[in-house]
């Protein structure tokens, strides 16, 4: 149901876009994983995305009068030709003036590398959140509105030593983010006095991971932490896991937060699952987006859906502040928008941004995911949110900061 309405909403967004000879277009294209190991999390972040598009379209559109049309790709999230190939389609085909993407970081490194960067086509990923990405030589054109795995896997790895968990056994997937991920955990849970009892690598989309498994187990901990996805290498896991009842507790972070992964392993095994993901803090533009977003029919809590409507909104106030559609100066704008000073601009408020722009006023959006002071880098600082496996689906149950653990 979902992938269908995803359909029929990128439809709808194109029928718009061409529904009037005389009404100009403006493509800012969206990049996931829309099959793969993160397909069934993919819908609700497009949603979010289309959220802002919708609703600036709604609100007069930019530059004039002209539409937003958000033309989509498919990375598989883990093969890097077809994010190579979407993202070169976006960028010499589509012509798109920026893109919302991509999600995971293998995507993104290959969607800028071998087409945004050469393209000059400014990326703002909503969800890449492997320490890699702050190391590209990028022009200055890759950003993204999701904090770094630096910061979830320490911030992972000291609520398990606040729980009393202090030894484990890790497994992750063999790529950017798996590898980011398991280093910060590793790194902090260890400072912390913890013990990494067995630290694997496994490949992703395989049938069998009983091999890993054994050996992880031969530790003898009774905790399995899987930094993985989903739909994909962490299903798997997870069942095979619990099959030849090797673990008796799971530990997981953002790739891992679907309840679709709840609904293949099953709700009695993943009872009381601990996970981490990027969260929005409590401001006034969360709440917006929130009632925006129920409203629209899209789910306000959906891992990365916030930072995605984030995403899109600021790269259309950045072509607003650019003046125009194309992609020079696109990323100045961007940081521009995005950054303190300048009269606060909240989810929604695009008439309000537009008129300000137009007057010469400063903006510094405060978004659905919160604030994004832009580094060097185009990272930003974020919280970290504590989930669990409560009665058959993931509930958030609290945020944590740096100074909280």
């Amino acid at each position: 149901m979902m992938k269908k309405r995803v359909l029929a909403m990128a439809v709808a967004a194109s029928t718009v876009a061409l529904s009037g000879m005389a009404q100009a277009e403006v493509k800012i294209g969206f990049l996931g994983g829309f099959t793969g190991g993160i397909e069934s999390l993919t819908p609700p972040i497009f949603d979010g995305a289309q959220l802002a598009v919708n609703q600036i379209n709604e609100q007069g559109g930019l530059l004039g009068g002209q539409m937003i049309e958000m033309p989509t790709g498919d990375t598989t999230c883990s093969d890097a030709s077809a994010a190579s190939n979407a993202a070169d389609r976006m960028v010499n085909t589509e012509e798109v003036t920026a893109i919302v993407g991509a999600l995971c970081t293998g995507a993104t490194i290959a969607a800028a590398n071998n087409a945004a960067i050469p393209g000059g086509v400014v990326m703002v990923s909503p969800a890449s959140t492997a320490p890699a990405v702050s190391e590209l030589d990028d022009n200055d054109l890759v950003f993204r509105t999701v904090p770094s795995d630096a910061f979830q896997g320490e911030m992972l790895a000291k609520l398990l030593i606040e729980k009393g968990i202090d030894e484990v056994a890790v497994t992750y997937v063999n790529n950017d983010y798996g590898q980011g991920l398991s280093d910060a955990f590793t790194e902090t849970f260890e400072a912390e006095g913890g013990t990494v009892a067995a630290n694997l690598a496994h490949e992703d989309n395989r049938a069998d991971y009983r091999s890993e498994l054994g050996t992880l187990s031969s530790s003898g901990v009774p905790t399995l932490v899987v930094l993985a996805y989903a739909d994909t290498s962490g299903q798997t896991v997870l069942r095979q896991a619990y099959e030849s009842g090797m673990f008796t507790q799971y530990v997981g972070a953002d790739g891992m937060v679907g309840n679709s992964l709840v609904d293949a392993v099953g709700a009695d095994v993943l009872e009381g699952m601990i996970a981490t993901r990027p969260g929005s803090p409590d401001l006034p533009g969360t709440a917006l987006f929130a009632e925006a977003a129920e409203a629209a029919d899209v789910d306000p809590d959906a891992v990365f859906a916030a930072q995605a409507y984030d995403a899109a909104f600021l790269l259309a106030l950045a072509i607003e502040q650019n003046g125009n559609a194309e992609r020079e100066g696109l990323s100045e704008a961007l940081r521009s928008v995005a950054m303190a000073p300048g009269e606060v601009i909240l989810p929604g408020e695009w008439e309000k941004a537009v008129e300000l722009i137009a007057a010469g006023t400063e903006i510094n959006y405060e978004g659905a995911s919160g604030t994004h002071e832009f580094d060097e880098n185009g990272d930003v600082p974020g919280i970290v949110v504590e989930m669990t496996v409560e009665g058959g689906e993931f509930v958030q149950v609290g945020e944590l900061e740096a100074d909280d653990l």
